[in-house]
């Protein structure tokens, strides 16, 4: 029996024995039976690991995401720690961005912040096409990393074109996206070519990953929940369709996720999302009632849960696993990323415990 380290059997159909393709989290992924429930943690590559921050020092973030021995090394850092079901690549959803030619930087403590934003049609038309040669060092990071990780699966991700063109018409991060609203609302035409422009970048960032190795993809748009159901879906939706719709032959799961979407559930997964994230405000199984009986669901502990005592930890752990099995496959992990101030220890008694509880369940039938 060969161990398939490559990824490719989650891309062919084939799920072989003792590959990622036939892990815990990928079978969660497509809605299969599990032996318990699989956990990972978003940015659970990152400041809450000394490991981490030893290994960043004086290391800029960019930097970082192009150096393909520094991005295996922190991608691994978790699951050595911690036992999670699926590695999430250590990169940043603008690398894509920078690397079609927008100038930005990423600042710490604020975040990515554009030199220049988008204002014009000519300011779209300079955010060039990508191919693989322009992020050849992803490419390579990943190969490393499948190689490494053996059964454990890769989990490659992207920024999805909304919370991208936030960043970019903004200028960085921003509280109210004002301007990008009026944009959308009053340049509708350039809003959409925007879009589109940062769809095409977007996917073909993914496919690079997903000819890498990459078990799945995850689809960040972390800024979504600051739009309405009815702006969503005819100003967001049509464009993360392009992206998810396009992988559809790429045969890895496709998770699509985003921070005070409530009202947005079930859009976004009729986006061409096989599972979709849930931020920690929806319960799961009413989350599962608005997305409905065909996709997975990704979620929900509160991040700053963890800085509980351990008994409020547990309760909601619990709470959360238990509330998953309404959904045709459930993926345990946060409602947003790991805060920096949490203590690793409490992540890896929070795998344990979920591997414990839902086996257990798993049993039981």
């Amino acid at each position: 029996m060969t161990t398939d380290t490559t990824g490719t059997a989650a891309r062919d159909g084939e799920a072989r024995p003792g590959g990622p393709a036939d892990s815990p989290f990928v079978r969660a992924c497509r809605r299969e039976p599990v032996p318990h429930t699989p956990v990972w943690f978003m940015r659970q590559a990152g400041r809450s690991l000394p490991e981490y921050r030893e290994i960043r020092a004086n290391v800029g973030m960019l930097d970082s995401c192009r150096r393909p021995d520094l991005v295996a090394e922190i991608t691994l850092q978790p699951v050595r720690r911690h036992g999670v079901d699926a590695a999430i690549l250590f990169s940043d959803i603008v690398v894509p961005v920078a690397a079609a030619g927008v100038d930005l930087d990423i600042v710490a403590g604020t975040g990515p912040v554009v030199a220049e934003p988008v204002r014009t049609a000519e300011d779209v038309e300079r955010i060039r096409p990508i191919g693989r040669d322009d992020v050849s060092y992803v490419d390579e990071a990943v190969r490393l990393l499948v190689a490494e990780l053996g059964a454990t699966p890769l989990i490659g991700f992207a920024g999805a074109p909304f919370t991208l063109a936030s960043y970019l018409v903004e200028g960085g991060p921003s509280r109210t996206h004002a301007k990008t609203k009026a944009l959308m609302y009053g340049q509708p035409e350039l809003w959409h070519a925007l879009c589109a422009r940062l769809a095409e970048v977007t996917l073909s960032f993914l496919r690079v990953q997903i000819d890498a190795g990459v078990s799945a993809v995850q689809l960040f748009d972390s800024w979504a929940g600051a739009l309405s159901e009815a702006d969503y879906r005819r100003y967001v939706l049509p464009h993360s369709a392009t992206v998810l719709s396009g992988l559809a032959d790429a045969g890895v799961p496709r998770i699509h996720f985003g921070v005070g979407t409530a009202e947005l559930l079930g859009a976004m997964g009729e986006a061409g999302a096989d599972v979709v994230g849930v931020d920690w405000r929806t319960p799961l199984d009413v989350a599962t009632r608005r997305i409905g009986p065909d996709r997975a669901v990704q979620g929900n502990l509160d991040p700053t849960v963890l800085l509980a005592p351990w008994s409020v930890v547990e309760t909601e752990v619990r709470r959360i696993v238990e509330q998953g099995r309404a959904a045709p496959g459930h993926v345990f992990n946060l409602g947003h990323g790991v805060l920096p101030e949490t203590d690793p220890e409490v992540l890896t008694r929070v795998v344990a415990l979920v591997h414990e509880v839902s086996a257990h369940r798993a049993e039981q039938g």
